[in-house]
């Protein structure tokens, strides 16, 4: 008999078909992501820092409280319907060249009365809208 030792070989681990399906899944990501930009809107509110107007022209001025109640020249509206705001504007503008709207809204009020607001200007046939704004603290 014959006693020989064996030689163990170690396994070998081929590496090139691990690599192709890596590469064919690579493949695949790569075609079948879809690349989405998510915009954002880099919005700087701007401050009012200026003199103050000589010749004032005819001013309307809507006060809109942080519940969303109005007043417009300093008189309640009652109610907040942009038809009730629209016929307030138009009295308000009776018998004033070219009045601007001047729009006064508390910061905690929501959105939507201040678009009712504006939305009241235009069928009333104001086009000249501002916002007041407190002039920034140095």
């Amino acid at each position: 008999m014959k006693f020989r030792r064996r030689h163990n070989e170690e396994p070998e681990i081929n590496l090139i078909p691990f690599i192709d399906v890596l590469l064919v899944v690579l493949i695949f990501l790569m075609l079948s992501t879809t690349y989405s930009k998510f915009t954002e809107l880099q919005v700087t509110l701007p401050t009012a820092d200026s003199q103050t107007m000589k010749d004032r022209p005819a001013e309307i001025i809507v006060a809109i409280a942080a519940d969303g109640r109005y007043a417009i020249d300093h008189q309640a509206v009652e109610g907040r319907s942009v038809d009730l705001l629209t016929t307030a504007l138009q009295q308000a503008a009776q018998g004033r060249p070219d009045p601007i709207v001047i729009i006064s809204a508390d910061a905690a009020t929501p959105h939507q009365a201040v678009v009712n607001v504006m939305d009241a200007a235009r069928r009333a046939n104001l086009p000249r809208l501002t916002f007041a704004a407190n002039k920034p603290r140095e």
